[in-house]
């Protein structure tokens, strides 16, 4: 059930707190719950619930927010929880009226936020959020333009440059190899077939033989070697297999001896098929000499993981979903993602009209590697008078000028900004490794990321315009501005921070 609450926005001011204190509204949790577009998604969200039955839901503003401080803290489901408990900012940010020492909600109920908030919804509120923060941004700015200048704007057809690639975000898993599936899946039959044995165990006089303990030997024979060789990995993989058929033979017998799956859980019922998926992927590529099959399960607990071909220097093969992003203005946008591999360059129609709805106008240009500039591509581009980075099709000329080439290094100089921000959400955040299990899950947490890196890069912003602001007023500091970005000289720092101008 979920309870609608008529009230209004709670405002930083009123938020209460112990001892008469009062939240400063130029922390970096208050901003940024200034800036996320709550209550027009509250509706959407809660239409998900029944207004009659079950117990009041947590609101839409709790359940973002909580997965919002999970993200940017970087830390587990419990330690959201307690740093929520600690934190009075913190319970600002999701929506509480006043401070608590006590858990607003169990650290179980974030996989719940992350099964309801899905990572469409995820990310109509990441392109509302920067809506509102460029006419932010653009309102704050005092740069007075002049009636020709806005004129020949109003003209130009095509402005600003989208920068368009793709990642892929690994899940937790270890590397896959065939001969180790293939020993989890018989563990996995085994266990199966000790579950339906205790239901008939006065009607067979004797249990199905397995030989686990010959399984096992088998595995480690090989597994253990530091150097394999292909004869014998096949060898290997083939006992496997037979003993595999050997445990599913058995589980068919005892179904057959009025043993029923209704006792088995959920989980072991879905394992089951998994296995027996994986028993005839296996055996399909054993048989035919293949290293590869369509839909291949990778790991038996996460089994919507695919494996990814990138190219990489030193990950050639990763395995997790793929996605494809687009960047311009700062933002980084998340276009599409899907378990199964699929070519990029089909998605660069949808990602330009993107943009145009986004902004109300195409690109000027529009930056990506090689796989993206086709000729359809290419020649769809030219008619919108958009143009896409990299050298012609065909022949190279003999002869290329400075400006030609100029114009090169400069579109894989802003092309890096992309790249920037997936190292980014690899590295301070979890792109690099998603934790979540589920396949709707994953999703989601991969959605949260790129709402978080946007709304870091409004706070650097937002940091970087104090700087520059605090410099200008100071008439002995003049910082250097290189790339957007404020520096000083040794001799500034040097004045900036002298005893003298402390006294």
């Amino acid at each position: 059930m979920y309870r609608k609450e008529e009230s209004t926005p709670i405002q930083p001011e009123s938020f209460e707190l112990p001892f008469e204190g009062k939240l400063s509204l130029d922390n970096r949790w208050v901003i940024m719950a200034d800036l996320i577009p709550w209550q027009e998604f509250e509706s959407e969200y809660s239409s998900r619930f029944s207004t009659e039955m079950g117990a009041p839901a947590k609101s839409f503003r709790m359940a973002l927010g909580a997965l919002i401080i999970k993200e940017k803290l970087g830390i587990s489901d419990r330690e959201t929880v307690e740093q929520i408990k600690e934190n009075p900012y913190l319970q600002y940010f999701i929506g509480m009226s006043s401070y608590s020492n006590e858990t607003p909600f169990d650290a179980s109920m974030l996989v719940h936020f992350r099964e309801r908030i899905n990572a469409e919804l995820v990310n109509k509120v990441n392109q509302e959020m920067v809506k509102k923060m460029c006419k932010e941004t653009s309102s704050q700015s005092n740069q007075k333009k002049t009636a020709e200048a806005e004129s020949e704007k109003s003209e130009q057809k095509n402005r600003g440059k989208l920068i368009l690639d793709a990642t892929c975000a690994p899940g937790d898993i270890s590397y896959p190899t065939d001969l180790e599936l293939l020993n989890q899946a018989i563990k996995q039959t085994e266990k199966i077939i000790d579950l339906l044995y205790e239901q008939v165990r006065g009607e067979l006089s004797k249990k199905p033989r397995t030989y686990r303990e010959v399984a096992r030997k088998d595995y480690l024979a090989v597994a253990k070697k530091r150097r394999v060789f292909q004869k014998d990995r096949r060898i290997a993989i083939k006992k496997q297999l037979q003993y595999i058929k050997r445990n599913l033979a058995h589980i068919e017998q005892l179904l057959l001896s009025r043993a029923s799956l209704v006792n088995l859980s959920k989980r072991q019922y879905k394992m089951l098929l998994v296995v027996t998926e994986v028993y005839r992927q296996q055996l399909w590529m054993y048989e035919n000499k293949k290293q590869s099959i369509d839909d291949r399960i990778v790991s038996l607990s996460q089994p919507h993981i695919r494996p990814i071909v990138r190219g990489k220097a030193g990950k050639s093969v990763e395995f997790g979903a793929k996605l494809s992003a687009s960047y311009f203005n700062g933002y980084v946008f998340l276009d599409h993602i899907s378990w199964d591999n699929f070519n990029e360059s089909g998605d660069l129609k949808t990602q330009v009209e993107a943009f145009k709805n986004h902004t109300g106008y195409y690109p000027e240009s529009v930056h990506v590697d090689k796989i993206y500039r086709t000729r359809e591509n290419r020649a769809w581009c030219k008619e919108r008078g958009i143009r896409i980075s990299g050298v012609p099709l065909g022949r190279p000329p003999k002869t290329v000028s400075k400006e030609q080439k100029k114009q090169a290094q400069e579109d894989e100089r802003i092309r890096n900004s992309i790249e920037g921000k997936f190292g980014q959400a690899k590295r301070r955040f979890s792109l690099s490794r998603v934790m979540a299990k589920l396949s709707h899950t994953s999703l989601t947490t991969i959605a949260i990321t790129f709402l978080v890196m946007n709304l870091s890069t409004h706070l650097l912003r937002l940091f970087n315009a104090f700087l520059c602001l605090f410099f200008t007023n100071t008439f002995f500091l003049q910082p250097k501005i290189i790339y957007g970005y404020t520096y000083l000289t040794f001799n500034q720092q040097k004045l900036m921070f002298s005893p003298s101008l402390n006294n």
